[in-house]
């Protein structure tokens, strides 16, 4: 019979690496506001749940304050005022950001952070390939993106589905609405179709900042950049979901390999 498996660190070291592959998912985990209590590990990572924490202090902050803000990530902010932010984070210090730091400022210093990654977001071995998505239509486009991003690392994998999260839900406030009494609430305008040209070029970068001709991209590329990150803003949801085709194949497979796998996920349902 299978050895009984309480906890992830009973598992030997070739097992854990095989638990990181599967990569199981469920519906509920992507969802933002999870429950209480223990933390639950998130659908392309189920080890733990690994997003910088500048990045998501950052989309937090601009979810809760920015949403209305018009031009965000387009208008100005202050250059020593990021900047001091961007050294708090860099010593360690456990910055708190609240209704007093200024939208742009904290969307100025989110950018920043994205574009000076020693590796982007989406690491430039994978450039070409995810561009080359931008040539496909329809279901192939999503079946090859999906695949795509189980071959990010996971703390990248983790940190683009916050990024995405967050980016989809500043576009569905990019129109003007009402609230229930009538009264106008002003869009931000910022659509898909302006985030993606905004945080194209910081998170699919062909050559490191600084290198010789590093941001003189020809127009094909630009636009194939924009168009890539719109695919992913808008179908973030089902990108990072494993299929269910796929995950009866690889439990088939698991269960005459590594039963002892099998009931540890068992468990974790």
């Amino acid at each position: 019979g299978a050895m009984s498996v309480d906890s992830i660190t009973d598992l030997s070291d070739n097992t854990s690496e095989l638990l990181q592959a599967l990569q199981l998912s469920h519906p509920h985990e992507l969802h933002p506001r999870r429950s209480h209590g223990r933390k639950k590990s998130l659908s392309l990572n189920p080890m733990s749940w690994q997003v910088p924490r500048i990045v998501d202090r950052c989309c937090t902050h601009l979810e809760t304050h920015g949403l209305q803000t018009v031009g965000i990530f387009r208008v100005g902010s202050s250059k020593k005022r990021v900047q001091q932010l961007r050294e708090e984070f860099d010593r360690g210090l456990d910055v708190f950001l609240d209704e007093h730091q200024s939208v742009h400022d904290v969307a100025a210093l989110l950018k920043e952070f994205l574009r000076d990654m020693p590796d982007p977001l989406i690491p430039r071995e994978l450039y070409g390939a995810f561009l080359s998505t931008a040539a496909m239509e329809g279901p192939a486009q999503l079946d090859t993106l999906r695949l795509l991003l189980l071959l990010l690392p996971p703390c990248h994998c983790d940190t683009l589905l916050r990024l995405l999260r967050f980016l989809s839900e500043v576009a569905r406030h990019a129109e003007s609405s009402r609230d229930p009494q009538g009264r106008q609430i002003p869009g931000n305008k910022m659509t898909v179709s302006n985030l993606a040209t905004v945080f194209g070029p910081n998170i699919l970068q062909k050559e490191k900042p600084g290198e010789k001709d590093a941001g003189a991209l020809n127009f094909e590329d630009s636009a194939a950049i924009i168009l890539v990150l719109q695919r992913l803003i808008e179908h973030h949801h089902s990108l990072f979901m494993v299929s269910p085709e796929m995950q009866c194949d690889v439990l088939r497979r698991l269960f005459q390999t590594d039963p002892d796998v099998i009931e540890y996920l068992l468990r974790r349902r």
